[in-house]
């Protein structure tokens, strides 16, 4: 009988879905337990550096890349790289944000880094489930070329079955320190259709799963060690503000919110 939490529930539907996505939160803290804690290791050395963490994601990954940065229980720290950063902080034109491929360019990767508030303490997170595009690739290899630490949030199984599309040859597991693997299957998506197609993505949710358990081990390890972690309060909450604009003025100048 298999394992295999992609082929647990063989019914068709929202039932079964929810099935997968069970299986899978099930599935992340035992495979990925190692690499979460030495995420939060890098994470954890950079933030004693004065050092904040950058998270780039494209596409669906920037999903994964706000639940990273600025978020309510999240770590202060933080700040989200986005491609529209080229336009806001890089005075490209806006209509470069229309190009279908953009994120197939790695030309990109280098103005999007020229456009950041970036310090050589700083640890990077990069977000790519295929983990093959041009500007995902370039930017994990110039943050290593400038000796930044690298965290890759990806799908082995997606990135393993499909070709690189940088010129190197190399995928972004090939370059970080620390691959957190999504646990998402070749094409993301999990409920197989007759005409061979699938519905049912899965990989920000686990992605997200993946943010949260690092965030936690961080968290985890600094109070251990007897320091008060840098944690954000919902905006929501009486006092909220307040707590987070006091935490935010120590990096004055290095975070990007609202954008």
């Amino acid at each position: 009988m298999t394992t295999d939490p992609y082929l647990t529930h063989q019914a068709w539907g929202p039932d079964s879905y929810a099935g997968h996505i069970a299986d899978l939160i099930a599935d992340i803290p035992r495979t990925q337990a190692e690499p979460i804690r030495r995420a939060a290791t890098l994470i954890g050395r950079a933030l004693d550096n004065g050092g904040i963490v950058q998270a780039f994601g494209s596409g669906h990954s920037e999903a994964v890349a706000m639940e990273l940065a600025g978020r309510a229980g999240g770590l202060v720290p933080t700040n989200r790289l986005a491609l529209r950063d080229i336009v806001l902080y890089g005075g490209a034109d806006r209509a470069i944000l229309d190009r279908y491929d953009l994120e197939r360019d790695p030309a990109i990767a280098h103005e999007i880094l020229q456009a950041a508030p970036v310090h050589e303490a700083d640890l990077f997170v990069v977000i790519s489930s295929s983990g093959v595009n041009g500007v995902v690739v370039e930017l994990a290899t110039l943050v290593k070329d400038r000796g930044h630490d690298l965290i890759a949030i990806t799908s082995r199984a997606h990135s393993s079955a499909v070709p690189a599309r940088h010129p190197s040859g190399r995928k972004l597991s090939d370059l970080a320190d620390v691959v957190l693997d999504n646990r998402a299957p070749y094409g993301d998506a999990v409920l197989p259709l007759p005409d061979g197609g699938a519905v049912g993505a899965v990989s920000t949710i686990t992605s997200a799963l993946l943010v949260q358990l690092v965030v936690a081990q961080v968290v985890a390890d600094q109070l251990a060690a007897g320091r008060v972690p840098p944690v954000y309060l919902s905006a929501n909450v009486p006092g909220g503000d307040e707590h987070n604009l006091r935490l935010e003025a120590r990096y004055a100048g290095r975070l990007r919110r609202g954008a």
